[in-house]
């Protein structure tokens, strides 16, 4: 078997006095979706940021093909191959889906001081991107990415990453804010990212859509991996039993992101 794109072991996560985080481990490979499930305050977030570059693990091992790496900041954790999709998309509305597809890489005509935005090219490729994963509706890219509804936004930014040569896709709560009709689009284009060998790290509290598109699951409980098992393993029920035994960490999440936005990003002293 080839080894994980992206693999985590024993990770932990610490803000001053507070643990988050205890011994993670988890293996994400080409072509899975793994979904990370667990009730809000579990862990999620803290988890996602590290795998995105925003927090730096306080000790044990990121690897990525076999090989231990660090991600410093978030770009380098794009650089890498790894895009993080957030609830509602991370896309700009008031932004056209061709200039919202290309932000920050714009194509260009001309050269020298004469280059100029290539719309006509951004749009072709944006929507040509979007349809690809079965997204029909789309056919202008002159659209502002406001007129689009959730699960349209989802699919821009899941297309997006994958043209730009993602390897790993982290989508965080994907379905949570949409309907049934639009939760079964997302989830049919999970399936497609899968399909085209993307490793997918799926973070939901909705036991349901998990097992629509998993194939290893793990549940997160007070910050510590409570169950790791893979597709026909255990049963709806078994799961949200399992989900049900995890207190909620949200109110401590939230309180150290406060401290820390009100101290410059310091995170808060040891305890005397």
């Amino acid at each position: 078997m080839t080894a994980p794109i992206l693999e985590l072991r024993g990770v932990n996560k610490s803000f001053g006095p507070i643990d988050v985080l205890f011994d993670i481990s988890l293996t994400v490979r080409a072509g899975e979706v793994l979904c990370l499930l667990g009730d809000n305050g579990a862990g999620k977030s803290t988890l996602i940021k590290i795998l995105s570059g925003v927090y730096q693990p306080t000790s044990g091992q990121i690897l990525m093909d076999g090989q231990p790496t660090s991600f410093p900041n978030p770009r380098a954790a794009s650089d890498k191959g790894i895009a993080t999709v957030h609830q509602f998309g991370g896309t700009f509305p008031l932004m056209s889906i061709g200039r919202s597809f290309f932000v920050g890489v714009e194509p260009a005509r001309g050269w020298g001081p004469f280059k100029r935005y290539d719309r006509k090219t951004a749009n072709a490729v944006a929507v040509k991107a979007v349809r690809d994963f079965g997204i029909t509706r789309i056919d202008d890219g002159d659209r502002l990415v406001g007129g689009l509804s959730g699960g349209e936004r989802q699919s821009l930014a899941i297309a997006r990453a994958v043209h730009f040569g993602a390897r790993v896709l982290i989508l965080d709560e994907p379905t949570a804010a949409l309907g049934v009709k639009q939760a079964t689009h997302v989830l049919r284009i999970v399936n497609e990212a899968k399909r085209r060998g993307l490793a997918v790290v799926f973070i939901t509290h909705q036991v349901m859509h998990a097992m629509a598109v998993g194939d290893h699951f793990a549940v997160l409980i007070r910050g510590a991996v409570a169950a790791d098992f893979k597709k026909g393993e255990k049963t709806r029920e078994e799961i949200t039993d399992l989900m049900a035994g995890g207190a909620s960490m949200s109110s401590l999440e939230a309180e150290i992101e406060g401290y820390m936005a009100s101290h410059g990003g310091h995170p808060p002293p040891p305890a005397h």
